[in-house]
């Protein structure tokens, strides 16, 4: 039986953040926020809990039915282009317009404003400028995922549940979500 893939575009770990310009990758945790690393500089900065911060693979754009993610944007916009850059975000509101409606025909042209026109343009170029437009395969029967023992050995196994996993050493039981309050 042949596993059936299809590629996506990965936008996690990319977020943005209000106040600071640019695209940021998430790079590390923190108690009060996160260490992100800019993508037009490089430069890695802490964004605290206060900021209000937007996660690309959670954004989507109004459209004439349902809400259409982000990514699925990117990937209109992308296959217009064969891969290059789109349009300046820089250019006039016509023209943005103008190469939004032929890139993604379906936008809700009364609740899409040419500011986030420009914002979905100036990401994509970004993005694209770094070489994070790249898809990636995924396999719709089952996610693969690699999973290091208490060696530092990598493993890899199929994700087909909540199931118990064993490693080198010991046995890990994986449980579902615990309820709170009371029953």
């Amino acid at each position: 039986m042949a596993q059936i893939l299809k590629r996506t575009m990965d936008l996690s770990g990319i977020i943005s953040i209000a106040g600071m310009s640019g695209l940021f990758k998430v790079i590390a945790q923190t108690k009060n926020g996160l260490i992100v690393e800019s993508l037009i500089d490089k430069k890695r900065v802490q964004a605290f809990s206060t900021h209000k911060i937007s996660a690309l693979e959670d954004v989507s754009i109004y459209s004439t039915g349902d809400d259409v993610p982000l990514k699925d944007v990117f990937q209109k916009i992308y296959d217009k282009e064969k891969g290059g850059a789109c349009v300046d975000h820089k250019s006039a509101d016509a023209e943005l317009k103008k190469y939004f409606k032929a890139a993604f025909a379906e936008y809700d042209e009364e609740r899409v404003y040419v500011s986030d026109i420009r914002k979905v343009l100036n990401w994509y170029n970004s993005l694209q400028k770094d070489g994070l437009l790249e898809k990636k395969e995924e396999s719709d029967k089952s996610k693969i995922k690699t999973l290091a023992d208490a060696k530092g050995a990598v493993k890899t196994v199929k994700d087909t549940g909540p199931k118990s996993v064993k490693t080198a050493s010991s046995k890990v039981k994986v449980q579902g979500v615990r309820k709170s309050g009371v029953a």
